[in-house]
């Protein structure tokens, strides 16, 4: 990205953003830079409510607050440029390349991640975490003083000036994302210290929002990210009520990036929204959003935090997540399209289980080879899950759950649905999504009474499912497995 830094009484704002004149908002922000460069100096400490209250200018970036935001992004105050000077050190320069590639070669069982738009591969195992914490530390300790950003206005300047970023104790106002879309290659964004937001009830905005090439994003010890979701929790999550942030951080077009070492609590809806993204490696996180389990004034006698997954992964290809704690109220993990993705090492309660789906209907509607491993699901309604939404067509092939143990499952143990709907089943399976190549290996464990251990329910579009070392007691509903022929486990 080319920055331009314009000194001087004239043209005390700088416009860092390519040809600002392709782009609505940008231009109109532009073409009116004197009252622009007001705004935007108190946008970000602000709650701003209604679109009355907004300039003139905003009504090209369709009274967006997260399009707002981004385009102040692009304008840099020359006084906090001064602030911030260039790295001179070399190594903090250079594209850290070497941080994207942790090898092992000695389990057989490794999960490996190629992408053909590198020669590098991840690859990982239950004990690769403390390599890649030992790694991350290191390149921690070495971010110079210029690249450490301790306030929101400070992050686009260190952002442009630097390869190895810290974010320490950041309060982000309210209509202000983190917004990590401008980072060099190879940089390394390191959370410190406690990270905030203000509330801003717009379903639209996504309070942290990264993109790049070999981006790592980790969190230095002791460190937090809250989300400010009891502000938002209202019992209906995305389904209704209140207006609340859908996605939390949303990690967009990422090609060959690192997660790992996250402490993340009280997010409002979904946490990660993982989209379009090759190559990933996630790692050593940590969320809880344990803190919504109890009813609150606006849910009633329902928990107050409601459709909060922990991972959606969309159109994401040769991903990894490993190792990974998540206490919530919804999917521990759940996969609506991509290929090739990995997910072993998973400590998962009170929500949902692992999940594929649900798949059909949507712009991208292919799920295959993905692999869950290792893995415990305790206190949850569901503990092995497919589903695919009735009346729409898509494909989901080549599907393993493998040393999955459950505890507390309190719907279902196993359950694969073709009659999906987000207002609950229909009851009749629809054959437009194919569910082919299940595997089933060393499932076990108990549900509640309340529960039904295994619930298969298919028209024609069901094959080649494989049980295997299955074996689920304790549910006080009879099971129901229309395929495959032979039914139901034992």
């Amino acid at each position: 990205m080319r920055s331009y830094i314009f000194l001087g009484a004239i043209l005390p704002l700088a416009l860092a953003c390519d040809s600002p004149q392709n782009d609505a908002c940008a231009s109109a922000m532009t073409a009116s830079s004197g009252v622009a460069a007001a705004f935007c100096a108190t946008y970000t400490a602000a709650v701003v409510e209604t679109a009355s209250s907004l300039p003139a200018f905003a009504s090209a970036c369709g009274n967006s607050s997260k399009k707002l935001s981004s385009a102040c992004s692009c304008l840099h105050a020359s006084t906090t440029l001064q602030t911030v000077k260039p790295s001179t050190n070399p190594a903090v320069m250079q594209a850290t390349t070497t941080s994207t590639t942790i090898a092992t070669t000695t389990s057989t069982n490794a999960a490996v991640v190629s992408t053909p738009a590198s020669s590098a591969a991840a690859v990982i195992k239950s004990s690769s975490t403390s390599v890649v914490k030992a790694t991350l530390v290191a390149s921690v300790s070495n971010a110079p003083a210029s690249c450490t950003a301790s306030e929101y206005a400070q992050i686009t300047s260190v952002i442009a000036a630097c390869t190895n970023i810290v974010l320490e104790n950041i309060s982000a106002p309210a209509s202000s994302t983190i917004l990590l879309t401008k980072l060099k290659t190879g940089s390394t964004v390191t959370f410190a210290g406690k990270t905030t937001f203000g509330t801003t009830a717009n379903n639209d905005f996504d309070p942290i929002y990264i993109e790049g090439t070999d981006i790592t994003i980790t969190g230095a010890p002791g460190h937090v990210i809250d989300g400010n979701g009891p502000a938002y929790w209202d019992g209906q999550g995305s389904n209704g009520g209140s207006d609340k942030p859908d996605h939390f951080i949303v990690l967009h077009k990422m090609v060959n990036g690192i997660i790992s070492n996250l402490n993340i609590k009280n997010w409002p809806v979904h946490c990660f929204d993982v989209t379009g993204c090759d190559g990933m490696l996630l790692t050593g996180l940590n969320l809880d959003n344990s803190a919504g389990d109890a009813p609150n004034s606006a849910s009633g006698s329902k928990p107050a935090a409601h459709n909060s997954d922990g991972f959606d992964f969309a159109s994401s290809n040769n991903v990894v997540l490993s190792n990974t704690v998540v206490a919530n109220q919804d999917d521990c993990v759940a996969v609506t399209s991509g290929k090739n993705v990995t997910i072993t090492g998973m400590t998962c309660s009170g929500g949902h289980g692992l999940s594929i789906g649900s798949v059909g209907g949507k712009s991208n509607n292919v799920v295959s080879g993905i692999t869950f491993s290792d893995s415990t699901v305790s206190n949850s309604e569901n503990g092995c899950r497919i589903k695919s939404n009735s009346g729409t067509n898509g494909t989901i092939e080549d599907i393993t759950y493998k040393n999955i143990k459950l505890s507390g499952i309190s719907t279902y143990g196993i359950d694969v649905q073709q009659d999906y709907l987000n207002g609950g089943p229909t009851g009749t399976p629809t054959n437009g999504v194919t569910i082919s190549g299940v595997t089933f290996q060393n499932v076990t464990g108990t549900a509640t009474s309340s529960a039904t251990n295994y619930y298969i329910l298919c028209g024609t579009g069901c094959s080649d499912f494989t049980f295997t070392d299955v074996s689920i007691s304790g549910g006080g509903k009879a099971s129901s497995c229309n395929f495959p022929s032979t039914g139901c486990p034992a």
